[in-house]
């Protein structure tokens, strides 16, 4: 996930809008899924970016490097998400106030 971020854990907005759009899917999937750290896969309300895609994503945390596997309910789309430990979107070590 680093590489989509800038030196201040932000998603840059000159950076190209399909990596843009990548990026904000990304740290919208380990938000949601950070919440609650499921072992298994889990059903989220995040929409497939796929184009034409009606299916919703499944997420799920690793047992082994504890990255975030996310697939989609409907099409092969599917993903790793690593290195996102520690950004602002990581609800698991960055417990936010509520």
């Amino acid at each position: 996930m680093p590489h989509f971020l800038d030196e201040t854990g932000n998603i840059p907005k000159q950076m190209p809008r399909e990596a843009r759009e990548l990026g904000s899917f990304m740290a919208l999937v380990v938000d949601t899924t950070t919440i609650s750290c499921p072992k298994t896969l889990t059903l989220t309300d995040i929409r497939c970016f796929k184009k034409k895609c009606e299916g919703l994503i499944k997420s799920e945390i690793t047992d082994k490097n504890d990255d975030v596997h996310w697939v989609c309910s409907k099409c092969p789309n599917e993903g790793l998400i690593s290195k996102w430990q520690n950004t602002k979107w990581d609800n698991k070590n960055n417990k936010k106030p509520l």
